[in-house]
């Protein structure tokens, strides 16, 4: 192996799977896979496969016909739009668009130097953020990944940016588009408000570009456009935030750049809204009272901090970890026998080699509780500690129609519980991975190692959601419900079992003002997990939840 293949990260399965298509050229009779191209062809398939090895000394021979800036614009960032053709035509998977980047960055970053001062390849620029109030930002960093790499100048400012932070930094990094992400609900509507707070202030020359897994190209398209005054867009991916960009002319990436830019940025709070306040009108589903009720394990809340993440590993759902996080997806003319195979050969390797590497940096703790409880109408009333007296109480939504479900429907009613003297139990749960793998991620991006931020990003996701599998597990046993567990995890992932966990901010309990009653109730300071202003947790690889015994209780959609 050669000095060169050594300091890559040998263990990454990536590498070492297009080490062995290289090997089959070889075997092939052909000596090298650049053999009789061009330099222009040489580069391009540096890009486009994502080849590393002996980049600089093609580069180098290159620059003896070529201007350093002529390589970036005319040669390499034609790679990179042959790369986004692939993708977009499902015959690329996004780690390896990654992979195409990293040998895209190290490219620019070596002919930097050699550049004139005058001279820059710069397309226009563009502000992200993540709205206010969301902590998500893997699809933010993703755009950045490729508008960068497409020559384009990124300024991103990172989370929970409000529209105050957005526009001042627009303005003084002189970005001629703003591009807003968010995974929640919420945030789709804090978008909103960004952009009638653009209205009011006159900036809505800026051409803005949203995206976000709540997001969809209709509300974009249709209600949002309505809204805003200026040009508004839906990317449904970073190529086709891509695309947009490409698609505006000069004079669209100049119009920002007015002499009032600045006064016009000024200081303002936006109103907050008020939390809603589902009333019950009378009218509930047929869900009967839980015939058995548990014995309460015990009343307020515990910690663990000794838990094996090995254990946890082993509750991580692979689906959601390789085609979710990590984006892997079948080829066309693949069938799903054929893409588990594939999967298996591939991305397991990933997988597996991640778990220890990634054992020092995932720190699993959990904070779980049992509280004596009650429902009213559309409540569910906590009590206080041997008594009936009124701790705190949460409201739910009802459904409009179908089985008029709500969540307190899953809690025997305070008649019952006052004329038999004996309350429900109800149970809640906070689990986070700790802080250290936002700081492990932060470090691979800003290196321009982008595929190994996926996978540990995707792997920090997941294992919260994993270790919230495991707890939930815990609860159950502790509540006396676990007679019929199932023993296929697959039956596990699609919640086969007695009673059902949900978090704040879905559809069945969407106020996310709710975690705030949680953490009276928890108190997860203990294990390092805070509440931001906007009812977000810190670290963001961290997911709570209330979880109810009922038997018939399962996930359900409100309208």
């Amino acid at each position: 192996m050669s000095d060169d293949q050594e300091k890559q990260c040998i263990y990454d399965p990536l590498i070492e799977l297009m080490n062995r298509f290289e090997g089959v050229k070889l075997e092939s009779n052909s000596a090298n896979p650049f053999d009789g191209l061009s330099v222009e062809e040489i580069l391009k398939k540096h890009v486009v496969d994502g080849i590393k090895k002996n980049l600089e000394a093609d580069l180098d021979s290159a620059l003896e016909t070529y201007e350093p800036l002529a390589i970036v614009n005319e040669i390499l960032l034609d790679g990179m739009k042959t790369v986004g053709i692939l993708f977009g035509s499902g015959k690329m998977q996004l780690p390896f668009v990654l992979q195409s980047a990293e040998v895209m960055k190290a490219a620019v970053r070596y002919l930097e130097p050699k550049m004139e001062r005058s001279e820059t390849s710069e397309r226009g620029s563009i502000l992200l953020a993540t709205v206010a109030g969301d902590v998500h930002d893997i699809g933010k960093n993703l755009v950045d990944i490729i508008l960068s790499n497409n020559g384009y100048r990124v300024v991103n400012i990172g989370i929970k940016q409000p529209i105050n932070s957005i526009l001042e930094a627009a303005e003084r990094h002189r970005c001629n588009a703003i591009g807003m992400s968010g995974l929640l609900v919420k945030s789709t509507l804090i978008m909103k408000e960004n952009l009638e707070e653009m209205n009011s202030r006159g900036l809505s020359a800026y051409p803005v570009l949203l995206g976000g897994a709540a997001l969809t190209r209709s509300y974009v398209e249709n209600d949002l456009r309505s809204i805003y005054e200026g040009r508004v867009f839906y990317a449904q991916d970073a190529f086709e935030g891509l695309k947009i960009l490409e698609e505006l002319d000069d004079s669209d990436l100049a119009a920002v750049n007015t002499a009032d830019a600045t006064e016009r940025v000024r200081s303002h709070r936006l109103p907050e809204s008020e939390p809603s306040l589902y009333v019950f009108d009378g009218i509930k589903s047929d869900v009967e009272t839980s015939a058995s009720i548990p014995v309460l394990p015990f009343y307020g809340f515990k910690s663990q901090s000794k838990i094996d993440i090995f254990e946890v590993y082993k509750y991580i759902n692979p689906v959601a970890l390789f085609r979710g996080q990590w984006q892997f997806k079948r080829q066309s003319g693949m069938d799903n026998l054929a893409f588990q195979n594939w999967l298996d050969e591939n991305v397991s390797p990933i997988f597996e080699n991640l778990k220890p590497e990634l054992s020092a940096v995932l720190k699993p703790k959990a904070q779980w509780g049992y509280f004596p409880c009650a429902s009213e109408g559309n409540d569910l009333i906590i009590f206080e500690e041997n008594s009936f007296d009124e701790r705190l109480r949460f409201n739910f939504p009802r459904q409009r129609d179908s089985r008029r479900l709500c969540l307190a429907d899953y809690i025997k009613p305070i008649s019952e519980v006052k004329n038999d003297k004996i309350p429900d139990v109800v149970s809640f749960q906070i689990v986070t991975v700790g802080n250290e793998i936002p700081k492990y991620e932060r470090k691979l991006f800003e290196a321009g190692d982008y595929r190994n931020y996926l996978f540990a990003h995707g792997m920090g996701v997941e294992s919260a959601e994993a270790l919230a599998e495991y707890w939930h597990r815990q609860v159950r046993h502790e509540l006396g419900i676990d007679a019929d567990e199932p023993q296929e995890m697959k039956l596990l992932f699609a919640a086969k079992y007695h009673g059902t966990r949900y978090s704040f901010g879905y559809p069945a309990c969407p106020n996310l003002e709710d975690q705030a009653k949680l953490f009276q109730l928890l108190d997860p300071k203990i294990i390092g997990i805070e509440l931001t202003e906007e009812f977000m947790m810190n670290p963001e690889q961290s997911t709570s939840a209330i979880i109810f015994h009922h038997k018939d209780a399962k996930y359900f959609n409100i309208r």
